[in-house]
């Protein structure tokens, strides 16, 4: 089995280094498509689901754009991907609030070492921030 995270999470990612290298001016999310190869329309719908979750600034108009609407060192990996991520249930009984889906129910471990092994992916994942996203971006660049 493999876990992967959706195309929306890495254009988000995409998007909120893109907007965080340009220190608060607004960026176009034409330039982004264009810098990324990405359609725009898929964009436009990331960058909106960015905004309503706060992590994003929309600007409508002639001089409009997006821009970080919160600091980098405040945006946590394993909180945003938790966000824009849709569903991280590993196994079927996961989504159940009792044993009734699984068949060994009172015998098996999977469950419960599943949910622990998310919550350590995420505590991880949670050590590093948009902040530690864009130095790497900086220093690669030089």
């Amino acid at each position: 089995m493999a876990m992967r995270l959706t195309l929306h999470t890495d254009y988000a990612l995409r998007v909120m280094v893109h907007v965080g290298l340009r220190n608060g001016e607004l960026v176009t999310i034409t330039e982004i498509a264009e810098c990324y190869g990405i359609s725009k329309n898929h964009l436009t719908k990331v960058v909106h689901q960015l905004g309503k979750a706060g992590y994003l600034e929309t600007v409508r108009g002639k001089y409009g754009g997006v821009r970080l609407l919160r600091q980098p060192d405040d945006i946590h990996l394993g909180e945003f991907i938790r966000e824009t991520e849709e569903d991280f249930t590993l196994v079927r009984c996961m989504r159940c609030a009792d044993n009734d889906e699984c068949r060994l129910s009172g015998h098996c471990i999977a469950r419960d070492a599943l949910t622990s092994g998310l919550r350590a992916f995420f505590a991880e994942l949670n050590r590093y921030t948009l902040a530690d996203m864009l130095e790497t971006e900086r220093r690669a660049a030089e």
